[in-house]
């Protein structure tokens, strides 16, 4: 067979605007220029590089209704690729669905533009299309699940959160593995696989913190399968392999840009993969032309300081250049110095970063001495309950009523808890 030279990336979230104030130039908060000129470097590469297929593995926008202007900009983007032979696969992910059923998702202008190169999945399916140099391929998608969508309504009835997670779970895997048999009808055709939504071994990232909906993970090995290529993964933030060197590569490509100081030592980056005769090979692109944006955490201990400012404003300058760095200084002091921590003086040493977050200072409060000199928080309920007692001279025949009523509810409490 023809070689595919496989783009694959996804969570590209424009719209994402922490830590970033506006971009003069441009009239747009300057972290949602960070991604978009990641999102233009890719689409420079995949032209470039002369990639036979995009893949995009969801997640467009940060939000289900993105503004004209993030839509206009992500559009332009994609489009330039499409415009270059290139075919685009834009699948569904969790931030791309309306708020109500049967709107539309935040990329279904392209499919009702009838944009050439490409190719909206909004729902389970199994399309053959065909790459840049007329190679076929076979594209399985599964779209980020939705309940309404997957359990059906006499399902629901009656069941917990958890068990309609088992329900989602167990259709979510006969739906992967239907579109496995049916890739399989055409061996000559290779097939891959692009989904948005978790795996049960997969590394979770700072994604928890922006989700949108009740996430259900699907298990690895009902993506192993030997009809697949390659599996393109989104939703999952931090770039990572599931299946090892094995085939087919399992692969999140991860977010292009960083979200926030839960992603400062993620690489960020896209993914290139190589199908042929041969085992699918892939590469991690960490950056072409520039790099994600750099998240920078310094960490200041003054507990022995006299003057608990000059040491946060020394490890601020010995740290070097931080002009395109988002920074964050976390101070570790007693609670008696929080007083001489002159912020002024801090502010003034963070004077040529590109963004300093909020000051963190991580108080270490003086141990609590009660209960006649015992530290309370070395002692059980039951225990603070017998000092209490004693300090209070409760009688020892009502102090012993009173410890044996409260040990029985403790305990019906932690069997309760238990069960």
């Amino acid at each position: 067979m023809k070689e595919i030279k496989l783009l694959h990336t996804a969570d590209i979230h424009i719209g994402m605007e922490n830590y970033g104030r506006v971009d003069p130039n441009t009239g747009l908060n300057a972290r949602v220029m960070d991604f978009l000129r990641r999102l233009s470097d890719m689409a420079d590469y995949a032209i470039e590089q002369e990639v036979d297929v995009f893949i995009f593995a969801g997640d467009a926008y940060k939000t289900r209704d993105p503004n004209p202007t993030y839509q206009r900009e992500f559009a332009r983007r994609i489009k330039k690729v499409a415009d270059a032979g290139i075919p685009v696969v834009l699948l569904v992910g969790n931030h791309d669905l309306p708020n109500i059923a049967r709107r539309a998702t935040s990329i279904s202008i392209f499919d009702t533009l009838a944009v050439p190169n490409m190719y909206v999945c909004d729902r389970e399916e199994l399309r053959q299309i065909t790459c840049r140099r007329g190679q076929p391929l076979q594209i399985a998608a599964v779209p980020y699940p939705l309940r309404s969508a997957v359990v059906s309504r006499e399902d629901w009835q009656g069941k917990s959160l958890s068990e309609l997670d088992v329900l989602l779970q167990n259709a979510m895997i006969d739906m992967i593995q239907g579109l496995a048999a049916q890739a399989a009808e055409h061996p000559d055709v290779p097939a891959i696989l692009i989904g948005h939504f978790s795996v049960n071994e997969a590394s979770q990232g700072s994604e928890q913190n922006i989700m949108i909906g009740r996430d259900v993970t699907v298990p690895r090995s009902v993506l192993t399968g030997p009809v697949w290529r390659y599996v393109a993964l989104g939703h999952i933030h931090k770039h990572q392999s599931l299946n090892k060197d094995q085939q087919p590569p399992v692969i999140y490509s991860g977010s292009i840009e960083r979200i926030d100081f839960g992603e400062e030592r993620e690489p960020k980056g896209f993914v290139v993969a190589q199908i042929g005769d041969g085992p699918t090979t892939w590469d991690f692109v960490g950056g072409y032309r520039r790099q994600a944006r750099e998240f920078v955490t310094i960490r200041v201990d003054v507990r022995e300081a006299a003057d608990p400012t000059a040491p946060v404003v020394r490890a601020i300058q010995e740290r070097g250049d931080l002009s395109e760095a988002v920074v964050r200084v976390i101070v570790r002091l007693n609670q008696e110095q929080e007083p001489l921590l002159v912020e002024r003086e801090i502010a003034r040493a963070f004077e040529g970063i590109y963004f300093a977050a909020p000051l963190q200072k991580d108080i270490v409060r003086s141990e609590r001495q009660r209960l006649g000199g015992v530290s309370v928080e070395e002692l059980s309920p039951i225990q603070l309950l017998e000092r209490y007692l004693q300090l209070r001279d409760v009688p020892a025949e009502r102090a012993k009523l009173l410890l044996d009523q409260a040990e029985a509810i403790i305990k019906s409490c932690d069997e309760t808890r238990a069960g």
